[in-house]
């Protein structure tokens, strides 16, 4: 892997940070009564994928950097686990839901892409 001046240059990091994006937009539209319940959860999770990738790769040693990629897979596992949650509680639409789920998808391929060039 070619070094970087900038956790930004991560494609993962930039699709991590959209899927945030996209999950606060989805979850202003969930129920009043899951604002302190699902929806913060999953907001939290969501931020929590792009935060770790930046951190870790600004820490700047391998292995320091593969721990914060397995936090913001384990993040991104949580995210879908609510995406489907939401999903059989009807708080989403069967496209949102396919849409975001398929973007969980892309970016764990790419994180564990990105943790195997890494040596792990």
């Amino acid at each position: 892997m070619k070094s970087l001046s900038s956790y930004r240059e991560l494609i993962v990091w930039q699709k991590s940070i959209d899927l945030a994006v996209k999950i606060y937009s989805i979850t202003r539209s969930f129920p009043a009564e899951e604002k302190f319940g699902i929806t913060s959860q999953m907001r939290r999770a969501a931020t929590s994928i792009p935060a770790n990738i930046a951190e870790g790769q600004a820490r700047r040693t391998t292995g320091e950097f593969l721990q914060f990629l397995g936090i913001a897979r384990g993040s991104l596992a949580e995210v879908e686990t609510f995406l489907i949650l939401s999903d059989k509680l009807t708080y989403l639409t069967n496209q949102d839901s396919e849409n975001l789920l398929q973007s969980c998808v892309e970016i764990s391929k790419m994180l564990n892409a990105l943790m195997k060039s890494l040596g792990k």
